[in-house]
């Protein structure tokens, strides 16, 4: 993980995109998988997110779950979230790349 200054995100304004590993930002930090089996969740996923000067607070592109239960371990979860997490970032992008995305106030609009 990476913090951008502030200035470099203002000069790339809504052109920088995030990939977070949780449908919601609940589980931040290292190991989140495990957080989230720990907790017992019943949903992970993943947000795809253009980048601004607040942590994990741009606005949303694309964001998608899938199920988990009792049976799944961390391991399983983390396995599961990995491929979420592309197919939600390969969406983003072609969202973006396609111009497809107008960003308002900090919400996007998508034209898909």
């Amino acid at each position: 993980m990476r913090i951008l200054s502030p200035s470099f995100v203002q000069y790339y304004n809504n052109r920088i995109i995030n990939i977070h590993h949780s449908f919601l930002p609940a589980f931040a930090g290292a190991n989140p998988y495990q957080k989230a089996y720990e907790r017992g969740v019943k949903i992970i996923g993943a947000t795809a997110h253009f980048v601004n000067e607040m942590l994990d607070e741009g606005p949303i592109i694309a964001q998608n779950v899938i199920p988990v239960d009792h049976t799944h371990d961390a391991k399983e979860m983390a396995r599961s979230g990995r491929d979420i997490e592309k197919n939600v970032l390969a969406h983003a992008l072609r969202l973006v790349c396609n111009e497809k995305v107008f960003v308002f106030k900090n919400k996007t609009i998508i034209f898909d």
